[in-house]
């Protein structure tokens, strides 16, 4: 399964390579809000925003959305390949259904991962001062959501078939879920009843992690439980991937 799964992998890194505008435009987006939307909140207070601990916060926002968006709308590439009899001619093999998403959701996670660093990067000469091993920590936080992401984003593809459906259902999903999970500002700001409503968002708990290991303090509570919603989210998702494509493929 391991060497399905590479044999996958690779396949979908040559497919990249060769076509690399999903990786450019991914990574435009959240570089957009980073040059034009960070520095409007230097000067506001409160929440904890304001000066140089601003970045601290809205860095972590934007790598969440750097991954939900990029693995979110991985499913296009599946649709696109069912269409063409890719995804047949491949069920039709011996290798096990697992590694064939597993395989394409582990290419999403390495580009993913090397976005958030170039992200993270280019968010140091405006400001971000961050615990380094908290960014290593945190980007690896990332990949691994980001894998049950993708992986739920290929099964659900392939049972929408189509991108007139895919879009509006990627859109809807994933705007709540980034919205309250205070992405762009911390949940302490909202009023009392969406506070309690983000809570029940395992992603809120991933950005509160992610904040707190920038910050470098480790100590947090919100440390571990944000990377346990991390590890939680993918397991579950990547399982339920998994187990629906095997059903779609008998």
């Amino acid at each position: 399964m391991l060497i399905e799964t590479w044999i996958i992998f690779q396949r979908q890194m040559r497919s990249l390579v060769r076509n690399p505008v999903w990786v450019f435009f991914g990574l435009t987006q959240p570089i957009l809000y980073l040059v034009l939307f960070g520095p409007l909140l230097v000067n506001v207070s409160g929440g904890g925003l304001g000066g140089d601990e601003l970045w601290l916060i809205f860095v972590p926002g934007l790598l969440l959305q750097l991954t939900i968006f990029g693995a979110g709308f991985a499913g296009f590439g599946i649709i696109q390949e069912l269409r063409e009899g890719v995804v047949e001619r491949q069920r039709v093999t011996p290798a096990h259904r697992s590694s064939l998403i597993i395989g394409r959701a582990l290419s999403n996670t390495l580009t993913i991962g090397v976005q958030a660093v170039i992200l993270t990067v280019v968010a140091i000469p405006f400001g971000l001062s961050p615990s380094w091993p908290g960014v290593a920590v945190s980007v690896v936080a990332v990949c691994v959501l980001s894998m049950g992401l993708a992986s739920a984003s290929y099964a659900m593809g392939l049972i929408l078939k189509d991108e007139d459906s895919f879009a509006p259902f990627v859109q809807g999903v994933s705007l709540p879920l980034l919205l309250l999970s205070g992405v762009f500002l911390p949940m302490t700001l909202a009023p009392a009843w969406l506070e309690k409503l983000s809570k029940a968002n395992p992603l809120t708990y991933v950005l509160d992690g992610t904040r707190s290991m920038f910050a470098g303090d480790w100590a947090d509570s919100a440390v571990v439980w944000g990377l346990v919603g991390s590890v939680g989210v993918a397991v579950v998702l990547t399982w339920w991937s998994a187990r629906r494509f095997q059903r779609l493929s008998g």
